[in-house]
């Protein structure tokens, strides 16, 4: 069966438009004018009126949570609190509505003590304990890189002042020495015993889930962080994602994957990294995590925190550990992508790359985020054509502490949209999602209006490293087909390319760029069938 779909404003790439799409077993045979098109129709072809509306490829997510964000519904939503206060009100009417939890393990995300209006600290144990001390609590910040528990589950987990602190992270101590109840970075890992197992039936039913969450914001592709080899966890989430793949998946997947440690990425080389893939559910880069957050002062930086003078952020992997993971991955072929959000997290990943590329970055190398940045930096990644993933939307609330955090000076060489597109670089935009949300037109606003999600400020902050619409599209498309190595077929709405496509509500190219944050997909299509309608 063929569909064209005629009568649209069609964005093939740069300045270049079109009115219709011949579209047959998943890809684009043909595109041209309605009236060149029509003309050939047959009783075996599906028309599809665009009524006008404009056309673009499906968005490609370069770097999010997926499975992640589809359990981070299931728990207490905490975004957007005000206070202390609110959250516990949240997690008790949680705990009221879903009489099913009670007494079980109580998840929450997405709070962040920067919106807090009256005591803008973390949330610690004596907090939680407010909730219940009959039960465990976990609560974790927006980012994901501080989680905050209350005393029953120091209890349950038997953490108290003599417990030995996680090379690459830490539980906080109180005044008396005593654990706070708030842990970061690799320290998180004590918790992963509380979460109760999923069946896989249930953890089938998340993933379609968030599947149909995504293709409503005109995502067709990403690129997700949620397995790490060698733990049971990811082992079941690899298994949820091989089924799902074989059934009628609405996103196409591309791994990045965790390992627990340097023998099992070896063993996962030996029986074959790349094995029991499909179109649907490919295996991309080696993950590695080097530092955590600004918003929780656990990026690694170069220099003392501007707002703490007593930390530099977190390290979570030595340099010498780096370098084993990136050798062996890069000796067979495997590519790399790595979290690193501090400057000095950055220089640690460039040096190590520095050390396998000798000509080309020919396994397409790349690190995560890369926010705080100066010159010297920026020109490192054009010398190593190192791919840049970088997720716009993190302006939306960074843009409020950077200056606080790193200083004015290096702020403004930060979050380097604009600089990024001069240099040439390749880039891949995403979300992060459960981080930030899946709302990909967000991300296009910060990128190009460089303002919050409430249009401040008005001129945008450091405007000078704004982006035009056209580049903001192609790093959500284009940029992350380079990234999985699809760029000749995804990403553009040209003939052989995949019939992975968008309708929006709104004439974007015609208009302003303010309402871009106000956009909402119309149809998605994926494989060249209709997977959402509006």
């Amino acid at each position: 069966m063929r569909q064209l779909l005629y009568n649209g404003h069609i964005y093939q790439q740069r300045g270049q438009f079109t009115s219709a799409l011949l579209i047959e077993d998943g890809y684009i045979l043909k595109c041209g004018s309605d009236q060149e098109l029509l003309a050939h129709q047959d009783q075996d072809v599906t028309l599809i009126d665009l009524q006008g509306k404009t056309v673009l490829p499906g968005f490609n997510d370069s770097h999010l949570h997926f499975y992640m964000s589809s359990v981070a519904f299931q728990t207490v939503e905490l975004y957007g609190a005000t206070s202390i206060d609110m959250i516990i009100e949240r997690a008790q009417q949680f705990i009221n509505n879903h009489p099913e939890a009670q007494g079980k393990a109580l998840f929450g995300r997405g709070w962040n003590q920067d919106y807090f209006e009256t005591e803008p600290r973390l949330i610690n144990r004596l907090d939680l304990d407010r909730i219940s001390t009959d039960f465990p609590i976990v609560f974790s910040r927006a980012c994901g890189h501080v989680v905050s528990v209350n005393s029953k589950t120091l209890e349950i987990l038997g953490i108290h002042a003599l417990t030995p602190q996680v090379d690459g992270g830490q539980f906080d101590l109180d005044a008396q020495g005593q654990p706070n109840g708030v842990f970061r970075e690799n320290a998180i890992d004590l918790l992963s015993s509380l979460r109760e197992p999923l069946s896989s039936q249930d953890r089938l039913n998340l993933l379609t889930s968030i599947s149909q969450i995504a293709n409503q914001y005109g995502i067709t592709s990403v690129q997700t962080n949620d397995i790490t080899v060698g733990s049971e966890e990811g082992s079941a989430i690899e298994e949820t994602y091989r089924h799902y793949s074989a059934l009628n998946p609405t996103v196409r997947i591309y791994h990045q994957l965790c390992f627990t440690d340097i023998d099992t990425l070896y063993a996962r080389i030996q029986s074959g990294y790349h094995q029991g893939e499909n179109q649907f559910n490919r295996y991309g880069p080696l993950k590695i995590f080097i530092d955590g957050s600004l918003g929780a002062r656990t990026a690694k930086m170069r220099q003392p925190y501007h707002d703490d003078p007593s930390t530099r952020g977190i390290e979570c992997m030595t340099s010498s550990v780096l370098d084993e993971f990136i050798n062996l991955a890069d000796q067979n072929n495997i590519q790399v992508a790595i979290h690193a959000i501090g400057d000095g997290a950055i220089t640690q990943v460039l040096n190590s790359y520095q050390n396998v590329i000798q000509t080309e970055n020919k396994n397409r190398h790349g690190i995560i985020h890369c926010q705080i940045t100066d010159m010297p930096i920026l020109n490192r990644f054009k010398a190593l054509d190192i791919l840049a993933y970088v997720q716009p939307i993190f302006l939306h609330y960074d843009m409020h502490i950077v200056e606080d955090r790193v200083g004015q000076g290096l702020a403004s060489t930060s979050y380097a949209f604009g600089t990024m597109e001069e240099l040439g670089l390749h880039v891949a935009y995403g979300t992060d999602s459960p981080v930030e949300g899946l709302n990909v037109f967000n991300n296009i606003h910060c990128a190009i209006n460089r303002q919050d999600l409430k249009s401040f400020p008005e001129n945008g902050f450091y405007p000078n490293e704004k982006v035009d619409l056209e580049t903001a599209i192609d790093n959500l498309t284009i940029g992350g087909a380079y990234a999985s190595f699809e760029e000749d077929h995804k990403g553009r709405l040209l003939p052989g390319y995949m019939a992975d496509l968008i309708v929006i509500d709104q004439p974007i190219f015609q208009q302003d760029y303010a309402q871009i944050k106000d956009v909402q997909v119309t149809m998605t299509m994926v494989n060249g069938k209709v997977v959402y309608t509006r």
